[in-house]
């Protein structure tokens, strides 16, 4: 928690997403110059899935992960062990997702929600970067791609080979 609540004022609650923890999806936002005039202003509660902590200890075996529900259940405890009466939520990902589930069932708790690539199906930034290499080195495998023309890989491939090599064709 960063700052102390005000009055009636929200808190900002902010729910990070799979695989990142508050310090390494929030902290360029809120390190941010012009940033600072809105945390003079509100309290900040940061919220760490189970075991995203810095020095989290590995989960013991047999540990079942809680769901995504019971994730956004976990919200109103934390708030009330703060004394947070009402927040605004910010996410990303799943924690877009977890605020969301939070919302629907805590609307009194919610002032606002400020969510990022809320889809829980939708694959993460560092899941998009690793398809997307995977795909690139495919095609420059099965095509005429140089390493010089990266950026021009789609210009030189045959399109039917890329379809077929993805498995968009229907032969």
């Amino acid at each position: 928690m960063c700052g102390t609540p005000r009055g009636n004022r929200p808190a900002i609650l902010t729910y990070h997403d799979i695989g990142l923890n508050h310090k390494t999806c929030f902290n360029p936002l809120f390190n941010f110059e012009d940033m600072q005039e809105i945390t003079q202003h509100f309290a900040v509660c940061h919220v760490d899935a189970p075991g995203q902590q810095d020095g989290a200890p590995s989960f013991q075996a047999g540990y079942v992960y809680p769901s995504m529900d019971q994730l956004a259940e976990m919200l109103p405890g934390i708030l009330k062990q703060f004394g947070l009466k009402t927040v605004i939520g910010m996410g990303t990902g799943a924690g877009a997702y977890i605020l969301t589930r939070f919302a629907l069932n805590h609307a009194e708790m919610v002032e606002g929600l400020v969510l990022i690539n809320v889809n829980p199906c939708a694959e993460g930034w560092m899941d998009w970067a690793a398809n997307s290499f995977r795909v690139y080195s495919s095609i420059c495998k099965h095509t005429s791609c140089r390493a010089s023309d990266k950026n021009k890989y789609s210009e030189e491939a045959d399109i039917h080979g890329i379809v077929k090599l993805l498995g968009m064709d229907n032969s």
